[in-house]
């Protein structure tokens, strides 16, 4: 349903007359450290976040995620109004840089400083796209926000992927507030990724007065790694790479024990599982003889599969912002992990990059185009409008 000029106008309208004080909140919210790895840094921004969301009139809560982790926030605007959730998705933590990269906005008009991309920027816009909303008086359906505070350590050591998958279910929709990509294109998938550990062991005997009695560990390991590394698929955008070997004990012994690492990045939920069943065939089958070996694996990430309602999704915001004047909007797959997977799979249609946009996360060099702030916010906003047409689809 076409969208009345009044209430665009509000909502634009809104945005803009408060440029300064959504920059201001970016500011602030950047010069709050929160690296990833110091809880104490990453609760304080959770508790900001928290006031900041009482303050528009949402239902929040704060969730423990363990010791060493940041607080996880579900916050719900309009927690008794009927039909399914609007959802703003992201991570407020940051990944750890030495020195001091405080917020500031340059001469071509971009915004500095550790986070202001990825992804506070994201945040900032996700609260002022409901205020926009709410000051429209637009109160159609809830608006939920969920963030959490360890994503860059890929959430080792707490509970934020079970949180995700438990609280990221039952939306119409979700835009995961990550990067923005300088071409404007939409992320509908990203690959997954994991880490095993292999070990075999073998016999120990004296490389020279008994060297038909021992089994090489290490030669057991190098059949392994030759048929690890050729699980790699290039079209599914799957890789598998051995990355660091230890093996042998004393430099005139067979070696008994053999360990190493395999950096495992998957282009789907299926490849995923093919990937790890055929290791474990693999590791199961032993060429030495009297060899024996472990198989070890810790997923960081799921898999953010293309699936059908994604896509619909992407096409239904690119649809928007061709029809409301923002331009064209492409699909892009993506290398790098995130958040989008957990909600995808708890159930909600999820897209992701749908933050400020810019380059070179996880640098010195991160930027944000200031710009891109106020444009997605009222591109976003408009979509939420129109989300009606995209659940009578």
């Amino acid at each position: 349903m076409k969208q009345s000029k009044e209430i665009l106008d509000l909502v634009y309208d809104y945005i803009d007359e408060h440029r300064d004080d959504i920059i201001a909140m970016w500011k602030k919210f950047v010069d709050t450290r929160s690296d990833a790895t110091i809880k104490k840094n990453a609760d304080t921004m959770a508790e900001i976040l928290r006031t900041e969301l009482i303050t528009i009139g949402c239902d929040c809560t704060l969730y423990d995620m363990g010791e060493k982790n940041g607080h996880a926030l579900e916050a719900v605007l309009g927690a008794g109004r009927l039909g399914k959730p609007v959802l703003f998705t992201g991570h407020y933590d940051v990944v750890p840089l030495a020195g001091e990269h405080p917020f500031y906005i340059d001469e071509e008009n971009r915004a500095h400083g550790l986070g202001c991309l990825d992804m506070k920027g994201g945040i900032v816009m996700a609260i002022w796209i409901a205020k926009a909303l709410q000051n429209a008086g637009w109160k159609k359906r809830p608006i939920k926000f969920l963030f959490v505070g360890d994503e860059e350590n890929g959430h080792q050591w707490g509970n934020t992927k079970k949180f995700l998958l438990t609280h990221g279910g039952g939306g119409l929709c979700a835009f995961n507030m990550e990067t923005g990509l300088p071409d404007n294109s939409i992320c509908v998938g990203r690959k997954g990724n994991g880490q095993a550990v292999v070990t075999t062991h073998g016999v120990a005997a004296h490389s020279g007065n008994n060297y038909l009695e021992g089994r090489s560990a290490i030669t057991e390991m190098m059949y392994k790694i030759r048929k690890l590394e050729a699980l790699t698929d290039l079209r599914a955008n799957t890789t598998v790479a051995v990355t660091t070997i230890q093996g042998g004990t004393v430099i005139n012994s067979i070696p008994p024990i053999c360990s190493c690492t395999v950096d495992m990045r998957f282009g789907s939920v299926a490849e995923r599982d093919r990937v790890i069943s055929e290791a474990e065939r693999i590791c199961k089958e032993n060429i030495v003889e009297q060899t024996t070996t472990e198989f070890e694996f810790r997923e960081i990430m799921a898999p953010f599969d293309g699936t059908d309602d994604v896509l619909a999704l992407a096409d239904f915001v690119n649809h928007t912002s061709v029809e409301y004047g923002f331009g064209e909007m492409g699909r892009v797959f993506l290398g790098g992990g995130s958040d989008a997977s957990f909600i995808l799979l708890a159930g909600t249609p999820c897209i992701c990059s749908m933050g400020v946009r810019g380059q070179f996360n996880h640098s010195e060099r991160e930027y944000a185009l200031v710009d891109s702030m106020f444009e997605r916010a009222k591109m976003l906003a408009t979509v939420v409008l129109c989300i009606d047409d995209f659940e009578n689809k």
